[in-house]
């Protein structure tokens, strides 16, 4: 997706060249309003000229009206069910007949643009996020996977009834657990009504670095190897060009192959401790990092067929090996995931780690992890595509690192960031930078730093703290859902976020 200014048509058709140029196959363009819906006839009118004959998608928030113009124009268009219902009213009750009036009320308004759609054969992708659900949908279903599938559902009723077909569903979520769980659903509730329309992946708000491919990995690789997605989206707080080469990645690996489930599976040692205790009652924490060697990062150092804490107190567990069979029936909380990859080069080790642990914890919260690398040292490795992979990292700090991106472990403060857009207008890298260094130590705290009020007060609903663009080089800050600190400079946001959150009592100093 694009992240300049969409009424700056050079700036526009420049970064989809750049995109194109290094492999993407479908651009989005964010068209928050009418002006902006306009101009991407500009915007694709240059591309051609140019050559670029590739894929445009409007992504419309707010506007309805801009929806319909751009259907016009583009390939595709993003709607948000959330831009069709009525406003929220503090209503908390609804009868049956009030849900079939509602409903209707939606089919009047998404009429006119299912008939440009069939006109001009344009696409929609019904993009369904956590966070911004309507408020009926969250009276009935609370802010959950279920109401995201409801929510999509719902309108791929009323757009089937008017007998348009040209669909695509997303299911996205900063958090990969529900990421995952809603695509999952979704699958299944298609299939019970007869429906099969494409998917498209991708794990919103995601941050930057490793941290963001991780959790982007985890959850679109691990929905890839399931057989489940059809185009995808990695999200990162960077230039959008970062953005192509892991998501090839990603689909190179993962994409249209039969049998990665079975093998990720059968390619995977389950541990069992042999005692009554817990992975947590024996080493403190209940998703415990394994390790070969004795360093800082791990809880317990493995040698041979037993386990030892690195406390003082040394304690000694011995574990068995499980069949495959045995699996399934094992207690998840004196269980040990292991994986060998000896094999894999350093460049790939991110990606492959994200996927198999996002595939195999998906059903669990409980669990140890245990990763076995190549001789060649992590943290030294020459890597080839920095872009592919951000940093280097050793192998117990991946370990922590997956943990955290899983949603099981948190071993600092976690962030989510949106990648940024055309809509975003102040300097969301260069503060979430700064943010992330003078917090990063806040273990456990969720903060959020996102672009601009479409998607951040409802997209980052369960942070901690939130830094939130209000306007041209304006940011508010929030404690929780609540706005505290109005348009402030953005020059003054960061010190002014550390001192709400000190304010707040969730400060404590760096290590």
């Amino acid at each position: 997706m694009t992240n300049a200014d969409t009424l700056d048509t050079k700036a526009t058709v420049d970064q989809v060249i750049r995109l194109a140029d290094t492999g993407c196959d479908i651009v989005r363009i964010t068209a928050p309003g009418i002006k902006e819906a306009e101009n991407l006839s500009n915007i694709k009118n240059e591309l051609i000229k140019k050559g670029y004959q590739i894929p445009l998608v409007a992504d419309i928030h707010f506007n309805p009206k801009a929806a319909n113009i751009a259907a016009q124009i583009v390939d595709k268009v993003r709607i948000n069910p959330g831009n069709y219902v009525d406003r929220n009213r503090g209503k908390i009750d609804w009868s049956v007949s009030e849900i079939k009036e509602a409903q209707e009320r939606i089919a009047e308004r998404l009429y006119p643009l299912i008939e440009i759609c069939k006109k001009h054969n344009t696409a929609i992708r019904i993009g369904t996020n956590h966070g911004s659900l309507s408020e009926r949908i969250l009276s009935m279903y609370g802010n959950t996977p279920e109401g995201m599938v409801e929510s999509a559902m719902e309108f791929v009723r009323i757009v089937h009834g008017f007998d348009f077909h040209n669909l695509v569903l997303s299911m996205k979520a900063s958090n990969y657990r529900a990421m995952t769980r809603a695509n999952l659903l979704l699958v299944d509730k298609m299939i019970d009504e007869g429906f099969y329309y494409p998917i498209h992946l991708g794990v919103t708000e995601a941050g930057n670095g490793d941290e963001a491919r991780i959790k982007s990995a985890a959850g679109i690789g691990s929905l890839l190897a399931r057989g489940i997605g059809d185009t995808i989206r990695v999200s990162l707080a960077e230039d959008p060009v970062n953005e192509i080469p892991f998501g090839k990645k990603l689909v190179d690996t993962y994409g249209r192959k039969k049998g990665l489930a079975e093998q990720i599976l059968t390619e995977t040692t389950y541990l069992e401790i042999e005692s009554n205790e817990s992975l947590k009652s024996f080493s403190g924490v209940r998703n415990p990092v394994v390790a070969d060697e004795k360093t800082d990062e791990a809880d317990l150092i493995a040698s041979k067929n037993t386990l030892q804490t690195i406390d003082s107190k040394n304690k000694q567990l011995y574990f068995k090996e499980l069949l495959a069979t045995e699996v399934e029936n094992a207690n998840p909380e004196r269980t040990i995931f292991k994986r060998d990859y000896s094999d894999v080069q350093p460049d790939d080790l991110i990606l492959r780690s994200a996927v198999d642990f996002g595939f195999l914890l998906s059903e669990t919260i409980h669990g140890g992890i245990w990763l076995t690398v190549p001789a060649t040292s992590v943290a030294d490795a020459e890597i080839q595509d920095k872009s592919v992979r951000a940093t280097e990292v050793a192998p117990t700090e991946l370990s922590l690192k997956l943990l955290q991106a899983l949603g099981l472990r948190y071993s600092k403060a976690e962030f989510v960031a949106c990648p940024s857009c055309g809509r975003t207008k102040f300097h969301l890298f260069e503060s979430f930078e700064k943010v992330k260094e003078k917090t990063a130590h806040l273990k456990g705290l969720k903060i959020a730093v996102m672009g601009c009020v479409v998607n951040g007060p409802g997209e980052m609903a369960d942070a901690d703290y939130g830094y939130v663009g209000a306007g041209p080089g304006k940011v508010t800050l929030y404690k929780n859902r609540e706005p505290v600190v109005k348009n402030i400079d953005e020059e003054k946001a960061v010190d002014a976020l550390v001192d709400l959150i000190k304010e707040g009592g969730d400060w404590s100093q760096s290590k």
